[in-house]
């Protein structure tokens, strides 16, 4: 049904307005008494080999929703309904932003991918505390970054005011300096800055009673020695884990019209990619901490190559919108039929 008439329909629009006319949808129907559960019903799959214990958080299945697409957690209730087992929230900055100049959304159908420079548009951080405040049973990740008018070397600040904001009402963090959107946001995962930037949101963590889980989300254009230093930086600072991977700026192999636009690429493109980084930080660090898995998951079988290769959950963005919500269905009863089949389906 989704690709039959729904899709075709939201890919007529331009793209940020099927993002803003698809949340007001949702929300409307949620608002008409029952369709919540008829949604759960439709969409949720529960079972006890789905559920998962991450760096000291309860999962009920292995999906979650990328950061990026509830910026503001203005719909985190109801994606959840979708089937999703945690939503992530974000790229949440201490002071609301208006982010890049429009046209900055772009699809790639040929390519099966999206083009985006958004730019941290978002609301800021107490805009998202405000609607946190609400939640009652959603797991919540809370993807954090900097203003665009706040500078490197004052960046930290930023980091700490929205994890200081945010610490009661997200269930981990993840530290986000590898969107290509920001200018000069990626020169802080050179290693000795990026270093001192999650030592510093480590240390104020561990004055906590019962500190959060902090992630590193890293760009899929590192080399060989540079991911070498990630899993380093990782294990000296006891940060939690690793999401791999953000954006691409790499465009080889494209064929979409869209494919010169400036930004960062998600989606099909990015699979191989990503699975690479993955494999990479699980063997050469002998699965020393969990990673989450995300980039170019449109099946159920890139969804299990990602957790073959070392993922120990995934997220979905650019392949939940060229799918739809079944494609969160089908991977979690694929996953249950695995087990069922005597396969293992996480990679701890």
């Amino acid at each position: 049904m989704y690709k039959l008439f729904i899709r075709p329909f939201l890919f007529s629009l331009d793209p940020e307005k099927a993002h803003h006319f698809t949340f007001k949808y949702l929300k409307f129907v949620h608002k008409i008494p029952l369709v919540p559960l008829l949604i759960r019903k439709i969409y949720n799959v529960e079972h006890p080999s789905l559920h998962r214990e991450i760096f000291g958080l309860h999962f009920k299945n292995p999906i979650g929703l990328a950061a990026g697409l509830d910026k503001d957690a203005k719909l985190y209730k109801e994606l959840a309904n979708l089937g999703f087992g945690f939503i992530e929230i974000g790229t949440i900055t201490p002071k609301p932003q208006l982010g890049n100049p429009k046209k900055r959304l772009f699809r790639l159908l040929e390519d099966q991918g999206i083009i985006n420079r958004m730019g941290f548009n978002n609301e800021g951080v107490e805009a998202a505390v405000k609607r946190l405040k609400k939640n009652t049973n959603v797991l919540i990740g809370g993807n954090i970054g900097k203003n665009k008018t706040t500078p490197n070397e004052e960046a930290v600040n930023d980091y700490l005011i929205c994890f200081k904001q945010l610490f009661n009402y997200v269930d981990y963090f993840v530290v986000n300096v590898s969107s290509p959107n920001t200018p000069n946001l990626r020169t802080l995962q050179e290693k000795e800055p990026l270093k001192q930037l999650l030592s510093t949101l480590q240390n104020t963590n561990l004055t906590h009673k019962n500190p959060k889980p902090i992630l590193l989300k890293i760009a899929p254009d590192l080399t060989d020695e540079q991911l070498s230093d990630i899993i380093e930086i990782v294990q000296e600072t006891h940060i939690a884990g690793v999401i791999a991977t953000n954006t691409t700026i790499g465009r080889e192999g494209l064929v979409s019209n869209n494919q010169k636009e400036t930004g960062g690429l998600s989606g099909k493109p990015l699979k191989n990619r990503s699975t690479e980084v993955i494999r990479f930080l699980s063997e050469k660090s002998n699965h020393a901490f969990p990673i989450i898995g995300v980039g170019g998951i449109f099946s159920e079988t890139d969804a299990l190559e990602k957790l073959e290769a070392g993922a120990s959950l995934i997220q979905l963005y650019t392949g939940f919108i060229y799918e739809g919500a079944g494609l969160i269905k089908r991977i979690n009863k694929q996953l249950i039929a695995n087990m069922n089949k005597g396969f293992r389906n996480d990679c701890l």
